[in-house]
């Protein structure tokens, strides 16, 4: 993680998201770690499956790195994968309700709030943080489907949108968000995780990928990704192939419009892309030599970013 960190704001880059995918490393232990390392990034934590914790412990542990590194954090919720939280015990009836309860307290809480509540799955009598951090830090929800997006306009501070992130789906999930969302002056931040690999050869960068998206591309969590897509349906449709024979019959053009892929002034086009299809901010995440692209990326992508204002 130190590496990994220091690296990221080494390169340039403005923020650094961590996830806490089941069984990896702890989310809340690995932002203190990169937040403690660094002087400058944000760390966002995308995301922490809301059922995981109890709400006030959540409150309680992000108070605590807000108040030790002011306006650093970012604070990611969601509903957790349903395979893992019904492996760990932790699968609700009602994810969307279950959520919402969670923002919604958390929320409060790190807002200096006292908090009683006898929601379904959030149960608080009285609760107030002792050290409620001066600046809160933002609360973004990590979601993907119309519902979920609705009640992360509602609830949440900004939402993260999960890679493939297209300019399609970007633009679908503001459309639900803004259901949820009927405040003007409350403002709500998009950030979108993206597949990256950038190459002076093309089609090395998307050899690259194609194994990463071939692997996930047709599993159901990804329908909402798809739907917006002309291509959508074709995808679904090789869901009977292996990884490796989807790897394989992935036609160029659609690794470009799932990724941001390719040469420096590739991937510099499709980051704009995707912020003016509505995202605030662009989270690239390489599979495999993440160090060499974190390189790569520092030296001749940032640049051109920074010229186009970005």
């Amino acid at each position: 993680m130190t590496p990994l960190a220091r690296g990221v704001e080494q390169a340039g880059f403005d923020e650094l998201w961590l996830v806490e995918d089941c069984f990896f490393a702890g989310g809340i232990a690995a932002a203190a770690t990169a937040l403690a390392v660094t002087e400058r990034v944000k760390v966002g934590i995308g995301i922490l499956p809301a059922v995981a914790r109890n709400a006030a412990f959540t409150a309680m542990e992000l108070a605590a790195l807000a108040e030790a590194h002011p306006r650093r954090l970012i604070a990611g919720m969601g509903h957790g994968m349903p395979d893992w939280m019904r492996q760990i015990g932790a699968a609700p009836a009602s994810p969307l309700t279950a959520l919402a309860e969670h923002l919604d307290a958390v929320r409060a809480l790190l807002a200096g709030e006292t908090v009683s509540t006898r929601g379904r799955y959030v149960q608080l009598d009285g609760v107030r943080l002792e050290f409620p951090p001066p600046v809160p830090p933002p609360v973004v929800a990590g979601v993907r489907g119309p519902k979920s997006l609705e009640v992360s306009g509602r609830h949440a501070d900004g939402t993260l949108l999960a890679e493939p992130a297209t300019p399609a789906y970007i633009a679908a999930a503001r459309r639900a968000i803004a259901e949820g969302h009927s405040d003007p002056r409350r403002p709500h931040r998009i950030g979108v995780y993206t597949w990256f690999h950038v190459d002076e050869d093309p089609d090395r960068a998307r050899a690259a990928l194609r194994p990463a998206i071939a692997a996930v591309v047709t599993e159901p969590s990804w329908a909402a990704h798809l739907a917006p897509l002309d291509f959508g349906e074709q995808i679904r449709e090789m869901a009977d192939l292996s990884a490796e024979e989807r790897a394989v019959a992935l036609p160029d053009s659609w690794i470009d419009e799932l990724a941001v892929v390719g040469t420096p002034e590739d991937c510099a086009k499709r980051i704009d892309e995707l912020y003016r299809a509505g995202a605030d901010a662009v989270v690239l995440c390489p599979p495999g030599d993440v160090p060499t692209q974190l390189d790569r990326a520092g030296r001749t992508l940032l640049p051109l970013l920074d010229a186009a204002g970005h």
